[in-house]
C-alpha cells in the first residue's frame, strides 16, 4: 500500500466518529429513540433475533421464510416494530436474504461497519438501533442500492392487518 492510500484510509478511521457522533443526533430527531439494556432486549426477543438486532450477527443465507415472502404489506423491525421497508421495494436478488431497493423515509441510519476489516455500510433501525444488514451499490433501479437485511431482524405484516403498536 503506498503511502497516499495510508493516509487516506487513516484519515476514513479517524474521521468515522465525527461521522457517527452526528448520524446518532439525526436518528434522534427522527424518530423518539427506544433505548432497552440488552438484558432486557434479551428477555423479549427470539435469541437468534436478539444476536443479530443487538450483537450484529448475521442469519445464514436462504434459512428466512421472508425470502419467499410476496404479498402486499410492510417490513418492521423485530424489536420495536417500526415500519423500515414496503413490499413494493423488495426484489429478488439471489443473496439468499430479504432484499429491498429502497427504506421508508427516515427509518433507517447508517454507519460504516470493519468487522470484516473491510469497510462496509451497515444499516439499523433508526428507533433502537438494532442492526438490520448492510446496503450495497448493486441492486435495480432507480436506487442502484440492495438493503440486504437478515429475516429474522423484519416481522412482516400484511396491508391488511393493523400495524403493530410501537414497543415500549
Amino acid at each position: 500500500m503506498d503511502r497516499r492510500r495510508s493516509l487516506k484510509l487513516l484519515f476514513g478511521f479517524s474521521a468515522l466518529p465525527m461521522f457517527n457522533a452526528g448520524l446518532a443526533r439525526a436518528m434522534d430527531r427522527a424518530h423518539p429513540a427506544l433505548r432497552k439494556s440488552n438484558a432486557e432486549w434479551a428477555s423479549v426477543l427470539p435469541p437468534a433475533a436478539y444476536r443479530v438486532l443487538f450483537e450484529q450477527d448475521t442469519e445464514r443465507a436462504g434459512t428466512s421464510p421472508l425470502n419467499l415472502e410476496k404479498r402486499d404489506g410492510s417490513f418492521v423491525c423485530a424489536a420495536c416494530y417500526l415500519p423500515l421497508f414496503d413490499s413494493t421495494k423488495k426484489y429478488e436478488s439471489g443473496t439468499g436474504w430479504p432484499s429491498f431497493w429502497q427504506p421508508l423515509p427516515e427509518a433507517v441510519g447508517i454507519k460504516t461497519d470493519f468487522k470484516i476489516l473491510y469497510p462496509r455500510t451497515e444499516y439499523h433501525c433508526t428507533r433502537c438501533g438494532g442492526h438490520q444488514g448492510h446496503v450495497f451499490d448493486d441492486g435495480p433501479q432507480p436506487t442502484g442500492k440492495r438493503y440486504c437485511n437478515n429475516g429474522v431482524a423484519l416481522k412482516f405484516v400484511p396491508r391488511a392487518d393493523k400495524l403493530p403498536e410501537l414497543r415500549t
